[in-house]
């Protein structure tokens, strides 16, 4: 028996509510995802799952059984993730919108040279003098000026803008 496997049948099973959506799940044969589970069972010597024709529940020693595995996937995961080198070069596609000036002004020459220490990082820069709708437009980060749109939005001072002197109408950014 291979357990890895019949762990993630397992897990399949009981995320799906019932042996047959999780062979659908799995796109595997109900006998097969039965068996597995079966086998599991009696490698541990222990009820892990009450059937019902309709569903299962968890025995307590299935619940526990189960909330290892879960650590035991995430481990799994998390070294597939470093062994692949996922966390040693930052990659991917970044969205982020600016209004016109501030964009031109300030985040393209930033963003010339985040491009290059990261060149693995594609950056999309979405330059509108309006507020988007971030979800909608699949956008990670909005910078703008101001106050919030609405009180939805959650937003964090990045810097402030202040006049540049009594008489003088422009303005300039601090970092």
């Amino acid at each position: 028996m291979d357990r890895l496997d019949a762990m993630q049948v397992l897990l399949a099973v009981v995320d799906e509510g019932s042996l047959s959506a999780g062979s659908r799940k799995l796109n595997a044969p109900l006998p097969s995802v039965s068996r597995k589970v079966a086998e599991l069972e009696r490698h541990l010597g222990t009820r892990l799952l009450i059937r019902t024709s309709r569903n299962i529940q968890l025995t307590d020693a299935g619940r526990d059984y189960v909330d290892a595995v879960r650590q035991i996937m995430g481990d799994i995961k998390e070294a597939e993730l470093r062994a692949s080198g996922e966390y040693e070069v930052p990659r991917g596609e970044l969205r982020i919108t600016v209004t016109l000036e501030f964009g031109r002004m300030l985040v393209l020459p930033l963003a010339y040279e985040f491009l290059r220490e990261h060149p693995e990082i594609t950056l999309d820069v979405v330059s509108a003098n309006r507020f988007l709708d971030l979800i909608e437009k699949h956008i990670d980060v909005g910078i703008r000026i101001g106050p919030l749109a609405d009180a939805i939005q959650i937003g964090r001072a990045a810097g402030g803008a202040e006049r540049a002197g009594a008489g003088d109408p422009g303005r300039s950014l601090r970092r």
